[in-house]
């Protein structure tokens, strides 16, 4: 490398951490305590100063970047680990555990999450004219990728505009579409066809996906899927597991548990009632199979959670 280029790539990444500094500032001006801040269209911003127990929840089409701390996300059996050089990007709604790895009171855990709207995807996709750059066979729907200059410097000036209400109800939705056309350009552009509406494998994964949430405590019929998506179970079966990292069938079981737990921790259902709603005919079986998920029978594991929010409301 000669000396002139080096010089360049220094200067580069003397620009980006000058940005991820001011990045980590707007959002602690934004949120001078712990908690969350959601504007329109889209973006929330957090701020968490430890570190936290594993949550189970369902994740959204989003981009998300850290300015301070390291997150792990649980996909499956895969694990993604990001921070302030990475960025996550998640294009199909799937059961994840997630945890903020990399927090204390000193240095809180400052992130953005923007969520991806297929129609903004779509129609930038189109306008750029990458409808037919990328093939979206086989892709994950979870992926880390090194935080490039362009969309680090895209982020800030999204969180810059905060400080003007005004400015960002107009200019707002532009940077977004800027972050978008980013991605579609860089390492993640192929992963970005699971947002289209334009077609392929990916979309009808997205279509499943979809009808399995909206269906999951009838009894799966893989046969019916694939057919309703226009794939061969065999197909189905193989590309859905290659976006979601889980079975069809290990897809609908997880979906079951989330709202299981949710109902018990939220209207107050025993372990039974709850099991009958999600779809599950066999007490025995439900409360195994959530002891194998959650780490805890569902009325110890209830009673911990509960414990937990009693601690962080007295804190």
């Amino acid at each position: 490398m000669s000396s002139k280029s080096g010089s360049q790539v220094a200067r580069a990444m003397d620009r980006s951490e000058i940005e991820r500094q001011e990045l980590a500032g707007a959002i602690r001006w934004a949120l001078p305590r712990d908690g969350r801040l959601e504007m329109q269209p889209g973006l929330t911003l957090f701020r968490i100063s430890t570190r936290t127990e594993p949550v189970y929840a369902f994740s959204e089409s989003s981009f998300c970047v850290i300015a301070q701390g390291a997150k792990l996300v649980m996909l499956g059996e895969d694990r993604f680990r990001y921070d302030p050089n990475h960025y996550l990007i998640s294009t199909v709604g799937l059961p994840t555990i997630s945890q903020i790895d990399l927090a204390s009171s000193e240095e809180p855990y400052l992130g953005l999450r923007l969520i991806l709207d297929p129609a903004v995807v779509t129609s930038t996709m189109v306008e750029a004219g990458l409808v037919h750059r990328q093939s979206d066979s086989g892709v994950k729907a979870i992926a880390v990728s090194a935080l490039d200059p362009d969309l680090l410097s895209a982020c800030l000036r999204l969180v810059r505009l905060l400080r003007m209400p005004e400015q960002y109800r107009v200019l707002g939705p532009l940077v977004i579409r800027e972050i978008v056309y980013r991605l579609l350009i860089g390492e993640q552009g192929h992963r970005m066809w699971h947002l289209t509406t334009i077609g392929g494998h990916a979309h009808r994964i997205v279509r499943a996906v979809k009808k399995l949430r909206e269906d999951f405590a009838k009894p799966l019929r893989i046969e019916d899927v694939a057919r309703e998506i226009g794939m061969s179970v065999s197909g189905f079966h193989a590309h859905f597991k290659a976006v979601t990292a889980m079975s069809p069938l290990q897809f609908q079981k997880r979906l079951r548990l989330q709202e299981a737990r949710r109902l018990m921790l939220t209207e107050n259902l025993d372990a039974s009632e709850a099991a009958f709603q999600v779809g599950y005919d066999d007490a025995s079986q439900f409360s195994r199979e959530y002891k194998r998920h959650f780490g805890d029978p569902p009325l110890r594991d209830i009673q911990g959670l509960r414990e937990l929010t009693l601690v962080s409301q007295a804190a």
